[in-house]
């Protein structure tokens, strides 16, 4: 006759809460949460209106952002690189105002791939503006300001220093997460391959607790970014 264990009721209770427990943190993990850094400087406010399984869909509302001209290169990280250290020197103060404004995170970079993989990409760099500089950012030479208004995006958070190969694969797995969900209809692009945006929240001296995302721009209610 086989022996039958019985589990006492309060060891059952503690056993489903912590499976709930942890059931509710993998879905917080793959969803993703508000990046540390903004708890210390300024990111642009957004709602979070659904999550799913690796994703998370934000709505922007009016962000405004300050951004280089298109840089052509094969290395995101290199172009990131070079529009970063011109937008640093936007912010110490070399704009037409002569103006220092507060860091703020992220800086984002738009991906335009090339058709191949020894031709240059494109590269638009941006640092999102803080809100007292909003009414009046200052104008400089090779930098344009974009306002977004009302905007949404599909949201994939991942670890570690951007590469120039972990990011295409992080976007790829973003794009492939949304398939099968109410929002694939609405990626602008339904292709990892095309468009997409890396923002990264950290300075390059941080080395651990680093967040990095993939964005892929949604149309929504005739409204993109």
């Amino acid at each position: 006759m086989a022996t039958r264990f019985h589990l006492p009721p309060l060891f059952l209770a503690l056993l489903l809460l912590l499976l709930l427990l942890a059931a509710d943190a993998a879905a917080a993990a793959a969803a993703g949460s508000a990046p540390p850094t903004c708890s210390r400087i300024e990111c642009p406010s957004y709602d979070v209106v659904d999550q799913g399984n690796g994703f998370e869909i934000r709505r922007y509302i009016s962000p405004l952002w300050i951004s280089t001209s298109s840089i052509d290169d094969i290395s995101l990280v290199n172009a990131t690189r070079q529009g970063f250290l011109q937008l640093f020197d936007y912010i110490q103060g070399k704009n037409e105002y002569g103006e220092t404004i507060e860091m703020t995170a992220p800086v984002i970079t738009q991906v335009s791939p090339s058709d191949g993989p020894f031709c240059a990409s494109s590269f638009v760099v941006s640092f999102y503006v803080p809100k007292q500089n909003q009414g009046k950012p200052p104008p400089a030479d090779g930098l344009s300001v974009q306002k977004w208004g009302v905007s949404y995006a599909a949201v994939r958070q991942f670890a570690g220093f951007v590469s120039d190969y972990g990011v295409a694969e992080e976007a790829a797995a973003l794009y492939s997460s949304l398939e099968g969900s109410a929002w694939f209809d609405a990626v602008e692009e339904q292709d990892p391959t095309s468009v997409y945006t890396v923002a990264q929240y950290n300075s390059p001296f941080e080395f651990t607790d680093r967040v990095n995302e993939i964005w892929l721009i949604l149309s929504v209610e005739g409204n993109s970014l």
